[in-house]
């Protein structure tokens, strides 16, 4: 079975080999390598694309799509530079990991769902955007493998994280006018202020929050002086109420997933240093209290305790009843395109929806990750999709293992990005906000956060990471 969980998720891959012999690779990696040498600004390469990076995540939740568009392909046309003018295989096979082939081999069944596409026009344009996320993701984990600017890039998200934050509490306390129908107008909450900041969504704002949340929880263990953990908890506590006060019902469904599993990863990674009685049930009684806790919000906080029963009122809640709507047409959808899907991205579903949505429910996208990934590539690009996500699970537990061995604190981080990862898939299971360019570029630094950590000597370690601890 270990022999085949190591093939099926890419850890036993010898890529550095593949990538010594491959004649693609020699031939296009290294082409400017000359120019390089000479090169003032590719010297300074890395740094200059962490420039690049940061526009983005400082400028995300303030600026328009179209910005951010343009600053996506000016980090395409650089990390493109750097890779034509790279020393070599060398220098560059540990930057290719088992992540970065399932997210070209994803690229590639979106190119043929194009090709296949019966609104092609629409299909080639989303083909674009989806491309620029994924080099994206290509530069950040290029970029993050630096210490220095993997630190960076995190902090300098939690600190506009924390802007945000300010002035979503701003907006509960002195009022906020609502910009969409987002509660159902025949529930008590009706008239209840739902804080959306800058990002104009209650739901948007709560999955760009989910990511700072989960980080400012484990910055409190990885930042080491005090006045470092105390700016890290005041950050946890505005961001995590910002988050509540969005009222997001899969922002809290997402909060919930990510901080269990943040708390349960902690807890593995301080039991090596436990008496075996706290080894054995210190995670239980940590999981325990938490739910206990979630049980008590429920009972006691009416607010908390409307929205969480609003979740089962099935088509009695106006939400719940447009997103079933949705869901039926594009259960349809799926049913007539099962192979390959109707291709990329939402000017695709804009084209087709209308063929099959029920009257009066217009809809942009299919209200969640996995039917839309099922939508726009079929059944073929929703396996790769979860693969992909297989994938990049094992290797960042992988590599949680390699550093919770060496005791280094960055395993820290590779908790909160695999935390993260879950808590924003379990969101995006009743959303799609999660196609944003404010959430999805998040969702890529946190892949790449994990490919950064990769290394080749942990492609062995599958076995140990099964084996009792």
């Amino acid at each position: 079975m270990n022999l085949v969980w190591q093939r099926f998720t890419l850890s036993s891959l010898p890529i550095k080999e593949y990538l010594a012999t491959s004649y693609l690779h020699r031939s296009l990696v290294g082409l400017l390598r000359s120019w390089r040498q000479t090169s003032v600004l590719i010297q300074w390469g890395e740094t200059i694309a962490a420039a690049l990076l940061s526009l983005i995540y400082a400028l995300a939740p303030f600026v328009s799509s179209t910005l951010v568009g343009l600053l996506l392909v000016a980090c395409v046309g650089f990390w493109l530079l750097l890779t034509l003018s790279d020393e070599g295989t060398a220098a560059n096979t540990t930057s290719v990991t088992p992540i970065h082939l399932l997210v070209l081999l994803y690229w590639v069944i979106a190119v043929v769902a194009t090709a296949l596409s019966p609104v092609k026009k629409a299909a080639l344009s989303d083909l674009a955007t989806l491309t620029l996320y994924l080099m994206l993701f290509a530069l950040c984990a290029r970029v993050l493998r630096l210490p220095r600017l993997r630190s960076w890039l995190i902090i300098l998200y939690l600190h506009v994280s924390l802007i945000v934050s300010v002035y979503g509490l701003r907006q509960w306390f002195f009022g906020a006018t609502a910009l969409a129908t987002w509660v159902d107008p025949e529930s008590p909450l009706s008239k209840t202020t739902r804080v959306y900041s800058y990002l104009g969504n209650p739901n948007l704002l709560a999955g760009y929050l989910l990511p700072a949340v989960v980080f400012s929880l484990v910055a409190v263990f990885a930042w080491q002086s005090w006045i470092k953990k105390a700016l890290a908890l005041t950050m946890l506590i505005v961001n995590t109420a910002c988050l509540v006060l969005t009222f997001s019902r899969g922002g809290w469904i997402g909060l919930v997933a990510a901080v269990l599993t943040v708390m349960a990863l902690l807890v593995y990674w301080i039991s090596i240093e436990m008496p075996p009685f706290w080894r054995t049930w210190s995670l239980p009684i940590v999981l325990g209290g938490l739910i206990g806790v979630l049980v008590l919000a429920v009972i006691f906080v009416e607010p908390v305790r409307l929205r969480v029963f609003s979740i089962f009122a099935d088509r009695k809640d106006s939400s719940n009843n447009f997103r079933r709507n949705v869901w039926d047409a594009v259960f349809e959808m799926i049913r007539d395109r099962p192979i390959i899907g109707i291709g990329p991205g939402h000017n695709s579903f804009n084209k087709i929806y209308p063929l099959y949505q029920r009257p009066r429910y217009t809809a942009l996208s299919a209200y969640s990750i996995l039917l839309e990934v099922a939508v726009e590539t079929g059944f073929i690009g929703l396996a790769c999709f979860l693969w992909l996500i297989i994938v990049t699970l094992n290797t960042g537990l992988m590599q949680i293992r390699r550093l919770r061995q060496l005791r280094s604190a960055e395993g820290f981080w590779l908790i909160g990005a695999i935390a993260t990862l879950l808590g924003m898939l379990t969101h995006g299971t009743v959303d799609t906000i999660w196609f944003r360019p404010e959430v999805n570029t998040l969702w890529w630094l946190m892949v790449a956060l994990i490919a950064s950590y990769w290394t080749p000597s942990a492609q062995n370690q599958t076995q140990e990471l099964n084996s009792p601890t």
